[in-house]
């Protein structure tokens, strides 16, 4: 434990009166996480952040994801599937899913904001689906449309390819979004034909039935949550099963070296080099590894197998260690959209995708809710502010696929992909963004995030409220309001950021280069206590009434960061953030440039927030220089750095986040 000097100021308490029966704890709650989020929509975000981007989500983001699903024919698909238009499948074997995506994120909309014209647009999909299913559960747009011939790398016959042909992977999508339309609407018909065809996978898999993996995982997930609403096991052996296999079944078609395919013959892209419970470093793919590592702590979760959740921490050790840029992005190899050796983060080349920043912070949530330590929500707090929210302009219809950590000027955001799996894993995520704020266990209530906002939910037998108000992240000042409904004795558990306690990460990847943040003040009915930081958090127990109030304020400092000394790319180099925000040079604030740039040592920061920038944001600004190829000073420079997920915004520049460190 760390102490931290602490400081409580807070309104007098309620008196209360008579007595009560302490809450019982539920007798059978279900094996699960132990740990909770608070449903999304039971919270309400008010901020000036985070609000109005879930509003552009919501009114552009997802209605663009319909209009483009039906302008590049991956809606007519499946009215060709379902035998209602002649045609020929087009595009790729997998782009089943982004349909998929496109719905469930639709469809958590609908359960905050209902919309009877969005509801309607989701049950013409539906129905075009059922339709394009086969009468055994199958569901595969291009083999139905074509068995013959289908797009390249689905496999001559059903399953007959599963390391390319992402069946399976579209069918974990299916799932996601049957359960969400379930959840949010109660109607069935989606989730009929999810577990139609998960019925045929049961029948189909098994250690005595048909051997093999998919190539990108997914379904693992997809399969868990269909357990969590229909309680049929066999779902849930079949996730532990596809998990299983990998390590253990090699299976599959192999290709040429002139073949786009090629790289599926590597195990280590697949994450089927090892059996998972062996693997402990993160290779291959970014995002299908994300997913697994997902997929491994929601089999431990719910079907009691905690090696699985001691196997996907590890690897959480290995990234956080050794392969998470500094915004939270992961996958540094381009060419495969890869991992690559330790400390191997390049930051022009970084791929760092989208699916991947969404993917990690899938992975640090669930890893949050198995072990309720603070250190996992730093580096998802890091992957929300920046990499993942850098892969969505400002506009919701322009987007990044890749998301480096510099650019010579000639990256720009893009419409549409034509592998567009990155604005639907992203309008997703935002859809559900409320659900990370707050969560629970039986007896401690945890907040995780500081956001304007407001919970209601149920907790130990009576309804809790808690609000929330503040400016984060451009301002460290936090105000929250406890009020049950009844008195309850509980812990409070209150995030304290990494950041403030002294660094950037949960490792020594990277290290701030000044010192001292400051003390973090906290305020508890205006009262001062002493408190120790346990695992990330400020635990306050006591037995809470309505109208009890804690103030937090965090000190805010510009920061240098350096990254340790084998990251290469970044020795001699110094990057800045402020809170939970890292910042970036673009050419257009800084005389053309950002690649030149450098900031001396003894540069004073300044910060002011500028309402009529990129939405609102806070900058910062110094004295810098202008340096050759070479580092020899060509001329001064004033800087001004915006936060990284606001690049590109306003044209394509050279950007920098690494610049160039004059000690």
């Amino acid at each position: 434990m760390k102490k931290i000097a602490l400081a409580c100021l807070l309104v007098s308490s309620l008196v209360f009166s008579g007595c009560e029966r302490p809450p019982v704890a539920p007798e059978s709650a279900g094996q699960d996480y132990p740990i909770q989020p608070v449903n999304f929509w039971e919270v309400k975000v008010t901020d000036e952040f985070w609000a109005p981007r879930m509003e552009t989500n919501r009114l552009v983001t997802v209605p663009y994801l319909f209009r483009m699903n039906e302008e590049t024919g991956r809606v007519d698909n499946f009215r060709i599937a379902a035998g209602l238009k002649k045609g020929q499948h087009t595009g790729k074997r997998y782009n089943d899913s982004d349909v998929y995506k496109a719905i469930e994120a639709a469809a958590y909309t609908l359960k905050t904001h209902p919309d009877p014209d969005l509801k309607r647009r989701i049950d013409e999909l539906v129905e075009l689906i059922a339709g394009a299913q086969e009468p055994d559960g199958y569901l595969f747009t291009t083999r139905t449309i074509d068995p013959k011939n289908p797009a390249p790398g689905s496999g001559a016959e059903r399953w007959s390819n599963l390391r390319v042909s992402h069946e399976l992977y579209n069918l974990g999508h299916l799932y996601e979004a049957a359960v969400a339309y379930f959840q949010s609407t109660g109607e069935k018909n989606l989730l009929e034909v999810a577990i139609k065809s998960a019925d045929l996978l049961v029948r189909t898999f098994g250690p005595d039935r048909r051997r093999g993996f998919p190539g990108h995982q997914e379904i693992e997930i997809g399969l868990v949550k269909l357990y969590r609403v229909t309680g049929n096991e066999d779902y849930l052996k079949l996730a532990k099963f596809f998990l299983d296999e990998r390590g253990h079944y090699h299976g599959g078609e192999v290709y040429p070296a002139t073949s786009p395919f090629h790289i599926y013959n590597s195990e280590e892209y697949l994450q089927n080099h090892k059996p998972v419970l062996e693997q402990t470093e993160a290779v291959g793919h970014a995002v299908r590894a994300t997913y697994m590592y997902s997929g491994m702590l929601d089999v431990a979760a719910v079907g009691g197998y905690p090696e699985y959740a001691r196997a996907s921490r590890t690897l959480w050790e290995n990234v956080v260690g050794q392969k998470l840029y500094l915004t939270g992005g992961i996958g540094s190899t381009g060419e495969y959209e890869a991992f690559g050796p330790g400390y191997d983060l390049p930051n022009e080349q970084a791929y760092a995708e989208t699916c991947a920043a969404v993917g990690n912070a899938f992975w640090n949530q669930r890893l949050f809710q198995m072990e309720g330590d603070g250190r996992y929500i730093d580096v998802l707090e890091r992957i929300i502010y920046n990499g993942l929210l850098s892969g969505v302009g400002l506009s919701g219809d322009r987007f990044f696929y890749q998301n480096p950590l510099a650019s010579r000027g000639k990256y720009e955001r893009s419409s549409w992909f034509e592998v567009a799996c990155c604005p639907a894993n992203a309008a997703r995520f935002l859809a559900t963004f409320p659900q990370y704020i707050y969560a629970h266990s039986w007896q401690e209530v945890f907040i995780n995030l500081y956001v304007n906002s407001s919970a209601q939910f149920d907790f130990q037998n009576t309804r809790l409220e808690i609000v929330q108000e503040t400016k984060y992240p451009w301002l460290g000042q936090v105000k929250v309001g406890v009020n049950p409904s009844r008195v309850r004795e509980f812990v409070l558990c209150l995030r304290i950021p990494g950041w403030v306690q002294g660094g950037p990460v949960p490792s020594d990847l990277y290290r701030y280069l000044d010192g001292e943040s400051g003390q973090v003040v906290v305020r508890l009915n205006r009262k001062v206590i002493p408190v120790e930081i346990d695992r990330g958090y400020l635990r306050i127990k006591r037995k809470w009434v309505r109208g009890d109030v804690v103030e937090i304020l965090f000190p805010m400092p510009v920061r240098r960061v350096v990254a340790h000394p084998d990251v290469v790319e970044d020795r001699g180099r110094v990057a800045i953030e402020r809170g939970p925000v890292v910042f970036c040079a673009e050419g257009r604030d800084n005389g053309g440039t950002a690649l030149n740039l450098a900031v001396p040592d003894a540069t004073r920061f300044q910060q002011w927030y500028r309402n009529d920038l990129l939405g609102g944001v806070t900058v910062i600004t110094g004295g810098g220089l202008v340096v050759d190829d070479k580092g020899n000073e060509v001329r001064k420079q004033n800087l001004f750095l915006i936060p990284y997920f606001g690049w590109a915004n306003r044209g394509a520049w050279e950007m920098a986040v690494w610049l160039h460190r004059k000690e």
